[in-house]
């Protein structure tokens, strides 16, 4: 395995944990800064607003600028941020840190992405691009439920301490290992959003908005809307979030050699209906570890697996801006992660945690009805191209003699 791309998957890594390591902490930092769970849920919000938001901003306004000096600003802005949350001396500061690490991770992560590819052969592309996102798919089986352990034994702080020393292990490495990365042409900010013009495109990443907002706003209060089952032990807290994490990267494993057999749209509605019906069992099944388990499992692995037929259906809509479609489906994804934060504290003050299941039911089941509608148009283009090149084939084509 190339270094160089493990130094930028640890990067990735680092920026992962960063995400998903506060469901696990929020508990702890509501109590440090004396505020309610729904307001230190914000501190995921802010974070993820920033890197969804600036992601392709950053990808533009900073074309021209040398790759890895790029790289090593990104994770040192990361670093600072994460250490100014671990020392922060109020709420409000604590939240601006958040801001500035999302900037560090909407910095780094496109920019790492696009360097992958271009510093190996052409024949193993793919495989660095992959080795790059594994980074992020693992941190949310390993990074954040050892942030999480390293809260419990400690406090919170160390956490994020912990993530800073991630990151600065990446930086590390960029700075020894990486040389002049080449550039990209430089595509400006209205070819990246053009095709959102396509109502497939659009509906598409709709849908990717309305799941993961409801699977993020169960997320970032998992430890409130499972706190019968977890029992304020944070090793089962921990062991839940590993359980989650895996399920998700063996499902993604699986669904790609579904997809080839049954085809995208079987897989969407499958995947969807499943983390429907899951949701819909959250407050039931959240009493004990028993039956909390098995429902963490399900959606962890399903959740996840949504990615896979997702940007195989974008690849598939437009090929040759592919890059460019995966990335808006990221930051749709963190968009959802955003209005999960809001929607999440205000249905703990009108529903309660434990019925936050019921909240992410409604936009899971949204993100279907979307999802349904891009199948239908994509399908439409299709027969309409059909009959478009059968047209041009009968025209072509000289006619038989009498």
């Amino acid at each position: 395995m190339d270094r160089r791309l493990l130094v930028l998957a640890l990067g990735m890594f680092a920026l992962g944990t960063d995400s998903f390591v506060m469901a696990g902490v929020l508990p702890e930092i509501a109590r440090s800064f004396d505020v309610s769970i729904g307001a230190a849920g914000q501190m995921t919000t802010v974070y993820s607003v920033a890197y969804a938001i600036l992601s392709p901003v950053l990808a533009t306004l900073a074309a021209s600028v040398p790759r890895k000096r790029l790289l090593l600003i990104a994770l040192t802005l990361f670093v600072i941020a994460n250490l100014g949350t671990a020392f922060a001396p109020s709420f409000g500061f604590a939240l601006a840190t958040r801001a500035l690490a999302g900037l560090g991770a909407a910095m780094f992560s496109p920019t790492a992405m696009g360097a992958a590819p271009m510093i190996v052969p052409p024949e193993r592309r793919g495989i660095a691009l992959a080795v790059v996102l594994t980074g992020l798919t693992v941190a949310t089986a390993t990074g954040a439920p050892i942030g999480t352990i390293i809260g419990g034994l400690g406090n919170w702080h160390w956490t994020m301490i912990y993530v800073a020393a991630l990151a600065a292990m990446s930086g590390l490495g960029v700075a020894t290992l990486l040389s002049e990365i080449p550039k990209l042409p430089p595509i400006s900010m209205a070819k990246r959003l053009a095709p959102l013009a396509d109502a497939r495109v659009g509906l598409t990443l709709i849908s990717t908005l309305l799941f993961f907002t409801g699977v993020f706003t169960v997320y970032t209060y998992f430890a409130v809307v499972f706190d019968r089952a977890i029992g304020g032990n944070p090793a089962i807290l921990s062991a839940a979030l590993v359980a989650w994490g895996l399920s998700g990267v063996v499902s993604n494993i699986i669904v790609g050699r579904l997809i080839d057999r049954v085809g995208t749209r079987r897989v969407l509605i499958a995947l969807l209906a499943i983390v429907f019906v899951d949701f819909l069992m959250v407050r039931w099944a959240g009493a004990s570890p028993w039956t909390a388990l098995p429902i963490i499992i399900l959606w962890g692995g399903c959740g996840w697996a949504i990615l896979v037929p997702q940007q195989h259906r974008i690849i598939h809509i437009a090929p040759t801006v592919a890059p460019i479609l995966l990335g808006l489906n990221n930051s749709a994804t963190f968009l959802g992660a955003t209005a999960a934060g809001v929607i999440g504290a205000a249905g703990i003050q009108l529903v309660g945690a434990h019925k936050l299941g019921y909240v992410g039911a409604i936009f899971v089941a949204a993100a279907l009805v979307t999802s349904e509608l891009a199948a239908r148009k994509i399908a439409a283009v299709h027969r309409a191209d059909t009959a478009a090149q059968r047209s041009i084939a009968a025209v072509a084509t000289p006619s038989e003699p009498a």
